[in-house]
């Protein structure tokens, strides 16, 4: 006869999350920005709401996900980068709105929970909160065996920052002229990995263990760099230097995402090698035969962010990107014309 059933023995293990709880608490201890009443280990985070002297304070809200590239954190077992991921892929969509970050909340979905996995990606949140100014208030760790496979898990963030009303960039305010400037990604990001990974590692036969043609690192490393958190550098820009709209390349590459802050009236004209491409978007497009409107329309290909100026304020900015050690080239301007953006 059969023993009695248990839900560890049906993959579930609630002792092992319970003792994950207090380390979680611990690494969300060191993360700062918003008044935390009850954070990590309570039904709900409670956040005591400070307008920072604001006129007319208005929450900013994000949510997204690190995508497939978990997949290849986990054929590298290496989990310590990608909670950065996290918070970026949250956090450069809400400062686009020039909102300061507040709060960050973490998902893992995970089909048998890893204390080692658990604690690496909570390790990376923390920091990436850190990095952002954000306070990592919470979250939840989902042990769903049947639904993920043998050490796969999914990861995803939410993040609320808090911007004054008058601050918030308006499209009505660009004009024809305005400088458009790129800030440079770390890599990939977390953009585009299905076609990466199908280039890479199944069509080239690529490994992660070893250095791939044109790279200073190992394909493992390059394709796990984290994501880079551009918060307070945007921050400042908005606030000291002119900036008058920001654009998060992100999934969509430039011709999707630049449109998404530029009015009906306006189109940007970007030039093509104003800014160094890094190697790895290079490798993928010749390995994969990829042609470059499809690169434009998938990578961000060295641009993590544009920024748009009017032209008196662009000197200032770039100035102030190289002194903070963030490489920035003016790539183009603002056209009269159909919303949208050319490249050449």
């Amino acid at each position: 006869m059969a023993g009695q059933s248990t839900y560890k023995g049906a993959g579930v293990d609630i002792e092992l999350k319970e003792s994950l709880i207090p380390l979680f608490r611990r690494l969300a201890a060191k993360t700062g920005g918003a008044h935390v009443l009850s954070g990590v280990g309570g039904f709900g985070a409670l956040v005591e709401l400070d307008g920072h002297g604001m006129r007319e304070p208005v929450l900013v809200a994000g949510t997204d996900g690190v995508g497939t590239k978990l997949k290849v954190a986990v054929m590298a077992n290496r989990h310590d980068t990608v909670g950065i991921d996290c918070v970026a892929m949250c956090v450069n969509d809400i400062i686009c709105s020039a909102a300061r970050p507040l709060f960050f909340l973490d998902y893992i979905g995970i089909g048998k929970l890893n204390r080692k996995i658990a604690l690496d990606l909570v390790k990376g949140i923390a920091a990436g909160c850190a990095q952002a100014g954000a306070s990592l208030v919470g979250g939840e760790t989902a042990q769903l065996p049947g639904l993920y496979g043998e050490g796969e898990y999914d990861l995803v963030g939410f993040a609320v920052g808090i911007v004054d009303r008058h601050n918030i960039p308006d499209p009505r305010h660009l004009r024809p002229g305005d400088v458009l400037v790129g800030l440079a990604s770390s890599g990939l990001h977390s953009n585009g990995y299905s076609l990466a990974r199908q280039v890479l590692l199944e069509r080239a036969g690529l490994k992660l263990s070893r250095r791939a043609p044109g790279l200073k690192a190992t394909l493992g490393e390059e394709l796990l760099r984290p994501t880079r958190i551009y918060a307070k550098i945007a921050l400042e820009l908005f606030r000291k230097f002119g900036l008058k709209a920001l654009a998060n390349i992100t999934g969509g590459g430039v011709i999707e995402n630049l449109p998404r802050v530029l009015p009906p009236s306006l189109g940007a004209r970007i030039e093509r090698g104003s800014w160094p491409v890094p190697p790895i978007f290079e490798l993928i497009a010749r390995l994969g035969e990829v042609r470059q409107s499809e690169m434009d329309r998938t990578f961000n290909n060295g641009l993590g962010m544009i920024g748009i100026f009017a032209p008196g304020d662009v000197e200032r900015a770039l100035d102030h990107l190289h002194r903070s050690r963030l490489s920035a080239w003016i790539i183009g301007e603002l056209r009269a014309g159909a919303r949208g953006v050319s490249i050449g």
